[in-house]
C-alpha cells in the first residue's frame, strides 16, 4: 500500500507535489523523475529502436519511482487508454487515475490532437508490475500530465515511447509490432476466427441440453463455428450470483449426460467451449470448507471470495480443475472469466499479483494444450492487453448488451493493442420484434472483430435469420482484409464514427454517422461501404480517379437493391444504400 499512498501525497493536483526538475524528453514530451526512498537518485536513458521507437530505461537503485511526462496542451483533443471506457476527452489531472496490472488495463496511453495526430504515446515494456497511473490536464501549468508509480526493482524500468504520428491506431501499431517480437501469442486456431454462438444473453443461467442443441443446429447453418455454454450450466449455477462457484460440475438436472451433449453439438460442426470462473468461490459449494482458507478476500462481484493466485496450492487446484473438465466432457476450450478480480490482492505486501497470474496461465494454457493441441481460450476485458497474448487467443470485448455503438468502440480499443489471438465482440442481442435494420447494425457494430450472437435462434422472424446469415456471409467473405487488415478508426473521443479497413486493392468502411466517405480509387481498386448510420443513404466523396464502376448494393436481410450509378465523376455524391445495407464497387475503367 505505500506506493499507492504515495502517489497522491495529499495533492489535489500534480502541481502539489514534491517537486522534481524536468528535462527535455522526447519531441515536446519532458520527464521528471522522483525515487521514494531516502537518498535514492534515479537515473534514465533514451535509446532508439527499429522502426523509430524509443525505449526510456530508468534505474532507482531498488526504490518505487514515479516517473513523471508532461506536454504543453497545445491543441489536445483526448487521452485514450486501457481503462478508459467512454471517459476519453481531457480530464483534469485531479481526476485522472488508474490502478493497472497483468490482469487489469495495462500502463498505457495516447494523448491526440483534434486532427487526429498524437502528442504522446507511451506503453510499459513489462505488463505484470502493479502500476498506479495519474493522468490529466494540470490546470496549474497549462500541460497535460501523465505520472506513472512503479514498485521497486532490480533491474531498469523501461517504457517505450512512440514519436509524434498522424493517429493513434499508427501509433499503436507501432507498439503492437515491438510487443508481437517480444511476446509469443498463443497459438490461434482457425475456429478462433470464426462467428460464435453462445448462450448467455439468450439464456442466462436457464440452460438445458435440448434447447442448446436446437440452437448449435441453426447457429452452424447460419455461419457459426463455435459454441459457447455460459454460466448457468453448473450445480448451484443459478440467481445471477457466484454463491456457488467452487464445485463445477455439470447440473444434471439441466445436462443428464454432459459428455453425450458435447458430442452431438459438435456433430453439427460446432467447436464446443464451456465458461469456468476458476478463481471465484462461493460458501455453498461443496468445497468450501477445503478452500476458504485459500480465498479470504471477497470478489467484487455478489456471493464469492476469491481464490489467492499467489498461492501454489491454489495454482494447481485450478489447473486440473480446468484439465479435468476439458479432458472429460471432451471441450474444445474454455471461456475463462473474472481473472481480474485476483486485484483484491493487489498492493496487500504478500506479493505481486501480476507475477502470480504469469505463473498461474503458463501452467494452465501448457496442460490444456498438452490435452487439446487447437485449444481455445477466451479471455475478457480489461484482461486482454499484450501481457496476456500467450495465455488466450479469444480476446473478448466487455458486456454491453444490445448496444451496437459500445461493441464497435470497446472491439476497436481492445485491437489497438492486441497481439495475437483475435478480438471477439461481445454477444449480440436484440428482441424479435426488432426491424431487421436493428439486427443489421447489431451485425455491424461487431464487424472488425469476430461477432458472438446470443439470441433464441428459432424465436426470432425469417427476416432476422436472413440478415444474420447475410451479414455472417459478408464476414467470412471480408474475414482476412476486417481481422487482419490496416485499421484506421480516426479519434477515440469521436466513437470512432467511419472505420476503414484496407489491404491491397480491397477497403471496407463502415459508416457509422452522418459522415462523408472518401473513395480513392487511386489507393484501392474494389471499395465495400457498410451503413451503420441512421440515415437511408450514404455520402461519398470520390478521389483519385473517374470511370466506370461496376457493384451492387445489398439490403440489411442480404436483397440486392438497384440504384448503384454505372458512372462515378470525383467529387461528392449520395449513394442510395440503407439503413443496414452494404454497397461494393469496383472501379473497371480508368479516367476518361
Amino acid at each position: 500500500m505505500e506506493s499507492r499512498i504515495a502517489v497522491t501525497d495529499g495533492a489535489v493536483t500534480t502541481a502539489g507535489l514534491a517537486p522534481a526538475p524536468y528535462e527535455p524528453l522526447l519531441e515536446e514530451v519532458s520527464i521528471a523523475l522522483l525515487a521514494h526512498a531516502p537518498d535514492v537518485r534515479p537515473s534514465w536513458s533514451l535509446g532508439e529502436l527499429p522502426g523509430g521507437l524509443r525505449m526510456l530505461e530508468v534505474r532507482a537503485e531498488g526504490a518505487p519511482v514515479e516517473i513523471r511526462l508532461s506536454v504543453p496542451l497545445g491543441d489536445a483533443a483526448g487521452y485514450w487508454h486501457p481503462q478508459g471506457g467512454w471517459r476519453r476527452t481531457l480530464l483534469a489531472d485531479w481526476d485522472g487515475r488508474a490502478h493497472v496490472s497483468l490482469v487489469d488495463g495495462h500502463a498505457a496511453g495516447c494523448l491526440y490532437d483534434h486532427s487526429g495526430a498524437t502528442m504522446l504515446t507511451f506503453a510499459a515494456a513489462d505488463p505484470a508490475p502493479e502500476t498506479t497511473v495519474r493522468f490529466g490536464v494540470s490546470e496549474e501549468n497549462d500541460t497535460h500530465v501523465v505520472h506513472l508509480l512503479l514498485p521497486a526493482s532490480d533491474g531498469p524500468h523501461r517504457l517505450l515511447l512512440v514519436p509524434r504520428a498522424p493517429s493513434v491506431a499508427t501509433a499503436m501499431r507501432s507498439l503492437r509490432g515491438w510487443f508481437t517480437q517480444s511476446f509469443t501469442p498463443m497459438k490461434t486456431p482457425d475456429s478462433a476466427r470464426t462467428p460464435v454462438y453462445s448462450t448467455w444473453y439468450a439464456f442466462n443461467q436457464n440452460v438445458s441440453a435440448q434447447a442448446v442443441e436446437t440452437q448449435a443446429e441453426l447457429a452452424a447453418g447460419l455461419g457459426c463455428g463455435v459454441l459457447i455454454l455460459d454460466d448457468g450450466w453448473q450445480e448451484l449455477g443459478h440467481g445471477r450470483g457466484y454463491a456457488g462457484c467452487g464445485d463445477w460440475r455439470p447440473d444434471r438436472a439441466k445436462f443428464p449426460d454432459f459428455t453425450g451433449h458435447v458430442a452431438r453439438v459438435r456433430a453439427c460442426g460446432l467447436r464446443y467451449m464451456a465458461w469456468i470462473a476458476p478463481l471465484l468461490l462461493g460458501p455453498d459449494a461443496a468445497c468450501h470448507a477445503t478452500w476458504a482458507p485459500f480465498a479470504p478476500a471477497r470478489a467484487g462481484v455478489p456471493g464469492a471470495h476469491v481464490l489467492d493466485p499467489r498461492r501454489p496450492e491454489v495454482r494447481r487446484h485450478v489447473v486440473d480443475l480446468c484439465v479435468g473438465l476439458v479432458r472429460e466432457f471432451g471441450l474444445d476450450g474454455l471461456k475463462v472469466d473474472f481473472l481480474d478480480e485476483a486485484m483484491v490482492y493487489a498492493g496487500d505486501g504478500a506479493g505481486d499479483v501480476g507475477r502470480a497470474m504469469i505463473t498461474l496461465l503458463t501452467e494452465l494454457r501448457d496442460a490444456l494444450e498438452s490435452v487439446r493441441p487447437d485449444l481455445l481460450l477466451e479471455l475478457r476485458q480489461p484482461y486482454v492487453g499484450p501481457g496476456m497474448a500467450p495465455f488466450g487467443n479469444m480476446l473478448r470485448s466487455f458486456d454491453c448488451p444490445a448496444d451496437a455503438a459500445a461493441n464497435r468502440v470497446r472491439t476497436i480499443d481492445t485491437s489497438l493493442l492486441a497481439i495475437g489471438g483475435a478480438v471477439h465482440s461481445d454477444m449480440l442481442l436484440w428482441s424479435p420484434d426488432a426491424p431487421v435494420e436493428s439486427v443489421a447494425r447489431q451485425l455491424i457494430g461487431a464487424l472488425h472483430s469476430v461477432p458472438q450472437i446470443s439470441v433464441r435462434l428459432d424465436r426470432i422472424p425469417g427476416t432476422h435469420r436472413e440478415s444474420v446469415a447475410f451479414w455472417l456471409r459478408q464476414w467470412h467473405h471480408h474475414r482476412d482484409l476486417l481481422l487482419d487488415g490496416e485499421v484506421e478508426p480516426g479519434r477515440p473521443d469521436e466513437l470512432y464514427p467511419l472505420v476503414k479497413a484496407a489491404a491491397g486493392d480491397h477497403c471496407l468502411l463502415s459508416v457509422h454517422s452522418d459522415r462523408v466517405v472518401p473513395l480513392d480509387f487511386a489507393s484501392h481498386r474494389h471499395f465495400h461501404v457498410v451503413n451503420g448510420s441512421a440515415r437511408g443513404r450514404v455520402m461519398v466523396e470520390v478521389q483519385g480517379s473517374e470511370g466506370q464502376v461496376r457493384g451492387v448494393i445489398h439490403g440489411p436481410d442480404g436483397r440486392i437493391i438497384e440504384g448503384l450509378p454505372r458512372f462515378m465523376p470525383e467529387g461528392p455524391r449520395s449513394l442510395a444504400v440503407p439503413r443496414g445495407g452494404l454497397a461494393s464497387l469496383t472501379i473497371t475503367e480508368g479516367p476518361r
